[in-house]
């Protein structure tokens, strides 16, 4: 389904209308939107226009309040804490995404390390490689790598043995 054709499905409603839906007073939804509980779209004239997503936030808004005893300072509170636990869940979607690019970024560069290392000695081509992308395993040797390519590994020094003061 296209943008356009679930922009022509969205359901908007007016002021009184999401009243009636919700079984709650218009001056209840207009406290509820200065108060940031639930805030609607509005048209050039000032207007306000509940989506779907409104609707249901106030119905959610009526179950705290009501069945849960929740006052609305609470409320706020708990709406607050779940927008920031889905800001945070999508942020963390978007990091893991990121890091799982890396990682195969990486395990490429690994094999194409592997590969040209295989192929000769550092400087020279290796299969599919240039001059100069060759890389070798041997423990501190330098190789020189492409800025944009490099992968930077650390590896915490050893302890000595003896010299631990005592």
């Amino acid at each position: 389904m296209s943008d356009k054709d679930r922009g022509a499905k969205r359901e908007v409603f007016v002021i009184s209308m999401a009243a009636e839906i919700t079984g709650m007073h218009a001056q209840t939804l207009r406290t509820y939107d200065r108060m940031g509980l639930v805030t609607p779209e509005r048209t050039r004239g000032g207007g306000r226009r509940y989506s779907r997503e409104d609707i249901d936030r106030l119905m959610e808004i009526q179950r705290l309040s009501h069945e849960e005893g929740v006052n609305l300072a609470g409320i706020k509170t708990i709406i607050d804490q779940q927008s920031r636990i889905d800001q945070l869940e999508d942020d963390n979607a978007a990091l893991r995404h990121r890091l799982a690019e890396a990682q195969e970024k990486i395990q490429a560069l690994l094999a194409q390390a592997g590969q040209a290392g295989q192929g000769g000695q550092a400087g020279q081509a290796g299969p599919g490689g240039s001059p100069g992308s060759a890389v070798e395993r041997r423990r501190g040797e330098i190789v020189h790598v492409p800025r944009s390519t490099a992968v930077v590994m650390w590896e915490p020094r050893r302890r000595r043995r003896g010299n631990s003061g005592s």
